[in-house]
């Protein structure tokens, strides 16, 4: 992943933040990405290549965020958390971080980061989180996911899921355009937008064939 050392600055080279953004100096944007109004991004994030950071979303320390990824406005990405290429993170969505959170430890001291150990959400390649989706601590969301608004994800979602609802319960499954798939009399799914054909193994789908 190709990036730019940048300072918070409303033109960083081939990276563009605005005024108002904070980018920490030791962070990296890659070349084409946007940093927006309000946003937060963290020391030792690493941005790739175009990417869109909206108004008011917060970027974790050490946060990994792969290329073409959008966080949409007030979008809350907390470390670890790693984003694979093509992942689109929709408006309020919650990345969480804390199995166990308390904010004093039994003692009544206020914890530190070294406190407790951050268990980050993994967002594979081409997945998307519509808006004010949380997902719990150490979750992984599977390639081509799609996650419904306002669902509450508390364990793995396989590839190309649809989940929705508190807690998310796979509804469906998607294609990589994003559409929902209808099931042919053989037994495969199929995407009415692009013609590609999945098969489901072992209970877990995989593109079959391309468009006929």
């Amino acid at each position: 992943m190709d990036g730019t050392q940048v300072q918070p600055s409303a033109d960083a080279g081939s990276a563009q933040v605005q005024p108002s953004a904070d980018v920490d100096g030791r962070a990296t944007l890659g070349p084409g990405t946007t940093v927006w109004h309000l946003a937060q991004v963290r020391e030792n994030a690493r941005l790739g290549r175009d990417c869109i950071v909206g108004r008011g979303a917060y970027v974790g320390p050490g946060v990994i965020i792969g290329d073409h990824v959008k966080l949409q406005n007030y979008a809350l990405v907390y470390e670890p958390a790693r984003l694979e290429d093509g992942v689109f993170i929709g408006p309020a969505v919650v990345l969480t971080n804390d199995m166990y959170p308390r904010s004093t430890d039994v003692a009544g001291k206020l914890k530190r980061p070294d406190d407790w150990d951050a268990s980050g959400v993994v967002v594979r390649e081409g997945a998307s989180l519509w808006a004010r989706a949380v997902v719990v601590a150490g979750v992984v969301i599977g390639r081509w996911a799609l996650v419904a608004a306002g669902a509450v994800v508390t364990r793995n979602v396989p590839d190309f899921a649809l989940v929705a609802g508190v807690p998310a319960r796979r509804i469906g499954w998607v294609g990589r355009a994003g559409v929902p798939l209808t099931e042919a009399a053989d037994g495969t799914w199929l995407c009415p937008q692009t013609g590609e054909s999945y098969s489901l193994r072992g209970g877990e789908l995989q593109v079959a064939a391309g468009p006929a």
